[in-house]
């Protein structure tokens, strides 16, 4: 485990893009989006939850998939190149991450969706626990933990420090090519970070929502309600 002091991420955030896009919270307008990061860019890793989803970077509300060219009589198709340019989607919440797991179960089973996979296969993704969940989480209800988000790489915010796991082998890469800037990290205190976040999650109101009758056959019948 590694840890970076806060105020050093613009570093971190520069030598990721110095090989690689990056997209993370960035506000702009008066809403906080996933976008580009550029030294303008103002940060915002405190949002819970951005106003779209991350997973556009993923699968996109809209692409060109092919462009048709008219000469006269004749048809000519190109297919658009599929995406070969590594990224990386930093802070990331563990909900979100789940989202991205349900599109891999539609997109990457057959007929397995070309484009999508290319950009799984690029991408990245850097996960950042929640510090502080909303009143209108519910995530413990389908058994999200946001204290402790499983992705490339999970970090936690604590005491002046962003600390940082790798959990998969595109995790160990990245890791790799920024880890000039980390120091060691202690494990206590994201034992501790994940504790008291934990703590949060069991008062929130939603927490303990039941599923029970949303199973199966029992959702056709609400389906007619």
């Amino acid at each position: 485990m590694y840890k970076i002091a806060l105020d050093k991420l613009p570093e971190l955030f520069r030598l990721i893009k110095a090989s690689q896009e990056l997209y993370l919270p960035v506000k702009k307008a008066g809403q906080v989006n996933f976008g580009a990061w550029n030294e303008d860019a103002e940060v915002d890793l405190d949002i819970i939850k951005t106003v779209k989803s991350p997973k556009d970077a993923f699968f996109p509300q809209s692409e060109t998939l092919y462009t048709v060219v008219k000469d006269g009589k004749k048809l000519s198709i190109k297919p658009e190149e599929l995406e070969n340019q590594d990224f990386v989607i930093f802070g990331i919440k563990a909900c979100d991450i789940k989202g991205v797991e349900v599109l891999d179960k539609v997109f990457l089973y057959e007929p397995v969706d070309s484009f999508y996979a290319a950009r799984r296969a690029h991408g990245t993704l850097v996960a950042l626990a929640c510090n502080e969940p909303s009143e209108s989480c519910f995530c413990k209800v389908f058994g999200i933990d946001c204290a402790d988000p499983k992705a490339d790489v999970a970090t936690w915010i604590t005491d002046g420090y962003l600390y940082w796991k790798a959990y998969t082998e595109k995790g160990e890469k990245l890791t790799e090519a920024v880890k000039s800037l980390f120091e060691e990290g202690e494990e206590a205190k994201v034992s501790q970070a994940k504790e008291k976040i934990r703590e949060i999650v069991e008062k929130l109101p939603y927490s303990n929502l039941s599923l029970e009758g949303w199973n199966g056959d029992a959702l056709s019948e609400k389906f007619d309600s």
